[in-house]
């Protein structure tokens, strides 16, 4: 009788703790995802209006939108000096519906924002005259590796990784089976790769986005998603208003200056950007050392081998965080690193037409808004209507070897005379495109 009235007692304080436990863990049936970029391309006033439309026009076409419009994504990487929004909403309610984000005047584009499905345009990328199958040549690539910051090159770096690689046919219609008579051989030490999950939403069925091929307003300069915010459309329910707050606003400009030649250290610094949680540097040359031979240069301000430029991506606090107590991030409060010396030398010689390319991300603050708020009592009933995920960034991009601590003062404006511009933009135009 004791055993039987035992069980039956540990079988109630089972069954009561299912309820809390499956309340606590439900899902919000709407959520929108919020990404926040602002870009400075350090020292190049005049590479705007040719990169932006260049690659403005190229995502558009892929999403079948206009011509030279922004179409989602827009913020995985600043192309030119400005401001990126992106807006992913999925409303489980009604997948797919439009819906509209009536925003705060001070974001400068109007009074909403509308969010509309977006479908991706597949293609090979091949020209109809382009060759079916493509013989490429025997090619061997040299990567070199450094890390973190200082004038002189640390004890025991760089790594050093050599790839032989023998040539074969390709078919690009057929993807990785389309490849014929390839062959790989690797030596040398090779880092393991420091890699993040992708959190980021993609073009997926059942979501809707904003910009896209109906509405790809560009963001203007100075504008502020901070104020108020209120969702509409089909099965989205009138209690999802919000309000972003100033710490959730976008990051002030990276103003990344830069000095030193290839062949010196290079220094690099910067004003602290207001609500940045930690810097992430990496910088990448490539330099010819004969026929169908290369070597790349790789270096990153982390404290350990095997970062680059996939940690230059939106990503949430915990993995900020986990980075930072790694040593793979600078902390918020650095304001300087210095590159070793010479390490890019030869990285942008006249052969390659390649300098050597540096990029730069502040993180900033990851905001959950969630609707009704999480209770305190952990055995409360919590159904939430809604949730909002937002995350900014600041980013830089700069080309190495090019002395631009003269060129713009620590608010980002020229100071050299505009005929000294052009023609530095000139020869550097002139090296990339190896005139």
């Amino acid at each position: 009788m004791q055993r039987r009235k035992l069980l039956f007692v540990t079988l109630l304080s089972c069954l009561a703790a299912l309820p809390a436990a499956s309340q606590q863990g439900k899902a919000p049936p709407i959520t929108l995802y919020v990404e926040a970029l602002t870009h400075n391309m350090a020292g190049m006033p005049d590479m705007g209006g040719m990169m932006g439309g260049m690659m403005s026009g190229m995502m558009s076409r892929r999403m079948g939108g206009d011509t030279g419009r922004p179409v989602y994504p827009t913020t995985h990487t600043g192309v030119t000096t400005g401001q990126y929004l992106d807006l992913a909403l999925h409303n489980a309610n009604k997948p797919g519906a439009e819906a509209a984000d009536q925003i705060p005047a001070g974001l400068n584009l109007g009074r909403s924002l509308q969010l509309v499905p977006i479908t991706v345009q597949r293609s090979d990328g091949r020209r109809p005259d382009a060759p079916r199958e493509v013989t490429t040549q025997d090619m061997e690539i040299k990567i070199v590796e450094y890390w973190g910051c200082g004038a002189a090159v640390r004890p025991g770096q760089p790594k050093i990784t050599t790839i032989k690689v023998r040539g074969g046919t390709f078919d690009p219609s057929k993807g990785p089976m389309g490849m014929q008579g390839f062959g790989v051989q690797t030596t040398g030490q090779v880092s393991r790769g420091i890699t993040v999950a992708d959190s980021t939403i993609g073009i997926r069925p059942g979501y809707v986005y904003w910009p896209n091929p109906r509405d790809g307003r560009k963001v203007p300069t100075g504008a502020s998603l901070a104020g108020d915010h209120q969702i509409s459309g089909d099965g989205i329910p009138a209690s999802m208003h919000f309000q972003v707050s100033d710490a959730s606003d976008f990051m002030a400009k990276l103003n990344l200056r830069t000095q030193g030649q290839l062949t010196d250290a290079v220094y690099l610094g910067w004003p602290a950007v207001a609500h940045g949680n930690a810097y992430f540097i990496s910088a990448v040359g490539m330099q010819p050392l004969g026929q169908n031979a290369y070597q790349m240069t790789s270096w990153s301000s982390a404290e350990v081998p095997g970062a680059g430029a996939a940690l230059h991506v939106s990503m949430s606090d915990n993995d900020v965080n986990g980075f930072l107590r790694r040593k793979v991030f600078l902390p918020g409060t650095a304001t300087s690193c210095v590159i070793p010396r010479g390490i890019f030398a030869g990285g942008g010689g006249q052969q390659s037409g390649m300098p050597a390319m540096l990029q730069m991300s502040a993180f900033g603050p990851e905001n959950f808004i969630t609707y009704p708020p999480k209770p305190a009592n952990p055995r409360q009933a919590w159904n939430p209507e809604w949730s909002v995920r937002l995350r900014t960034r600041s980013t830089a991009s700069a080309f190495l070897g090019l002395d631009l601590g003269g060129m713009q003062n620590q608010d980002g404006n020229p100071q050299q005379p505009q005929q000294q511009q052009r023609r530095g933009m000139r020869g550097l135009l002139n090296g990339i495109l190896g005139g």
